[in-house]
Parts: structure tokens; C-alpha cells; sequence
């Protein structure tokens, strides 16, 4: 079992997200120059988090990801994937068990919130 959407949402702003941006599809997260959206869509959680394709590789070394990306025309601060005929944008999702293991996640990718 999967923490879902909204679950998620409440761990990102306890270690110090906030969020700048809602959609049907999705909320969008801010904490300094990083950002990171919570796919509301994922209704059993499996791809709750999208990371940044950036941080992909550093992913790998504390968690593997749901799939290799996702893509949504509503991730506006990740790059367009160029592999569709659509304009949509992708990041790298990622779906947590429980709250610790994504705390530990998010701190060790984007290091201890304020």
C-alpha cells in the first residue's frame, strides 16, 4: 500500500515545501530552487511524487522509481519530452509506503528542511 496523493502533500510541507501551484492533475511544490509535483491522478499512490529528470540518477541511490517518467501537460517547471507527438511535460515518479521512507527520501535528495 501506497501513501496517496494527499498524504504526500502533508509530508512535502513538514519538511518545508510549499505549494505554488493546484490542478485537477496536480499540486505543485516549491523549497528554494527546488521544486516537485504530487500527482493527484494516483489514486493508489504508486506515482504520488515526481521528481525533476535531473535528479533521476541521484534517485536511484534511495529509491527506485515507479516507472522510468511520467509525463503531464500540468509539469510546467520540468522539461517537454521529446519522445510524443504531444507537448507535454516529465519527471521521474515515485510512490512511498509510509511517511518515514519518503521523509528519508526527500532529505536525502534535497537535504534537511528548515
Amino acid at each position: 500500500m501506497y501513501l496517496r496523493p494527499d498524504e504526500v502533500a502533508r509530508v512535502l510541507e513538514k519538511v518545508g515545501f510549499t505549494m505554488d501551484e493546484v490542478t485537477q492533475k496536480i499540486y505543485g511544490y516549491r523549497r528554494g530552487d527546488n521544486y516537485v509535483y504530487v500527482n493527484r491522478e494516483a489514486r493508489m499512490g504508486r506515482t504520488a511524487l515526481i521528481i525533476h529528470p535531473a535528479l533521476k540518477e541521484r534517485s536511484y541511490l534511495l529509491a527506485d522509481p515507479a516507472s522510468d517518467i511520467k509525463t503531464c501537460d500540468h509539469y510546467q517547471q520540468f522539461p517537454l519530452y521529446l519522445g510524443g507527438d504531444a507537448q507535454e511535460h516529465y519527471g521521474i515518479p515515485h510512490g512511498f509506503s509510509s511517511r518515514i521512507a519518503l521523509e528519508r527520501f526527500l532529505n536525502g535528495l534535497f537535504g534537511e528542511g528548515q
